[in-house]
């Protein structure tokens, strides 16, 4: 049974982490996406083949070449999930406030 890859295992890796900022500005060859690392090629293609799988790049073949491109609807996924916990981080902040508040108060 295979299992289907998600976008948070495509974002747990730094070296992936670091593409997407990469090819967030400008769509890159996979060689121009290399030469930013110390790491081979092939390391470089398996961390976009697991890009592509998790859907958040995309392919355009340009000539014989192949740019990768962000695919920057799917980051909405992360966003929407890390809402959730925004709001508890927003109120613990706003507790924390009127706690330091009172306490300058005394």
């Amino acid at each position: 049974m295979e299992m289907r890859r998600d976008i948070f295992q495509a974002i747990a890796d730094p070296t992936r982490r670091a593409i997407i900022a990469l090819i967030a500005l400008q769509a890159m060859t996979p060689n121009a996406i290399a030469e930013h690392f110390d790491t081979s090629r092939q390391a470089v293609s398996k961390h976009l083949r697991i890009l592509a799988e998790c859907e958040l790049v995309s392919q355009a073949h340009k000539g014989r070449e192949i740019h990768y491109q962000l695919k920057i609807d799917k980051m909405k996924e992360i966003d929407q999930w890390l809402e959730q916990f925004r709001k508890i981080w927003e109120d613990r902040f706003d507790n924390l406030d009127q706690l330091l508040a009172k306490m300058q108060e005394k």
